[in-house]
């Protein structure tokens, strides 16, 4: 098998062409179409997706919900600025998180977030520096996180997002990803509708988005990149849908999750 490069990938990509807020209609982004048999390269406008594919075709899309996982705080002892994202919820209100400067958390050290509405010490270092850290606070926690925490944009990203619901998709439903699917933040409501309705079958599989997004890839074999497990799960109507249309010769097209 030929050895994989990371600089096989190397492309440059000038900032001005980033865009940094996003369009007042999800659908209107642009969409690049290549012809896989031809090699033909087209550009169409992201609510034009109908077009390019036919009844009896599957779409599937990721119904993963992203929490507000980055949380700015200060240690307690020394009031010195910390940034806490959070991974994985264990138990016991204990999250496997990344933390900056991590060499300012070490076992012991306790946080403070939004003037003491919430409480955190650093129990472990674990794999690849990531802290376990324990979180103490009164009320319910998906309110304290909510009022405290920001959504975990893209380092790309430089503007301050206005608002949380811009970047989840609209058909977001279960909460576990440290970052959104974004292949399916263009899609709305309405072309969801005008889509079922052209007779595409629309299959929801949850797939929480996590540690491999923020991670960069370090090394130049790609073989010899560690990627880390995400939580899945695909239930049997989904599988159901995607086995019949691939049973009867149609196209199963993934947005947002790993290829079908």
């Amino acid at each position: 098998m030929e050895e994989l490069k990371t600089s096989d990938f190397y492309y440059e990509l000038p900032p001005e062409l980033i865009a940094q807020d996003p369009l007042e209609d999800r659908s209107s982004s642009r969409l690049m179409v290549l012809d896989k048999e031809t090699g033909e390269v087209s550009h169409h406008v992201f609510k034009e997706i109908g077009s390019f594919l036919v009844p009896g075709d599957c779409l599937v899309l990721n119904n993963t919900k992203v929490i507000p996982a980055r949380l700015m705080g200060v240690r307690e002892e020394t009031g010195g600025a910390i940034e806490v994202l959070l991974l994985k919820r264990r138990e016991n209100d204990i999250w496997e998180t990344l933390v900056k400067p991590g060499k300012k958390a070490r076992p012991g050290t306790k946080l403070v977030f939004g003037d003491g509405l919430l409480h955190a010490e650093v129990l472990e270092v674990v794999e690849e520096g990531n802290r376990l850290i324990q979180f103490h606070y009164e009320g319910i926690w998906e309110e304290v996180l909510d009022r405290l925490g920001e959504m975990p944009l893209p380092p790309y990203i430089t503007h301050k997002l206005q608002d949380k619901n811009r970047y989840q998709t609209v058909y977001a439903r279960y909460e576990g990803s440290a970052a959104a699917p974004t292949a399916g933040l263009h899609f709305t409501q309405g072309l969801l509708k005008e889509l079922e309705e052209k007779g595409i079958d629309i299959a929801y599989v949850t797939l929480h988005v996590g540690l491999g997004t923020f991670r960069p890839v370090k090394v130049e074999n790609l073989q010899e990149h560690h990627m880390h497990s995400e939580y899945y799960q695909v239930t049997r109507e989904a599988a159901d849908k995607i086995n019949r249309a691939k049973a009867a010769g149609h196209r199963v097209v993934c947005v947002g999750t790993t290829s079908c």
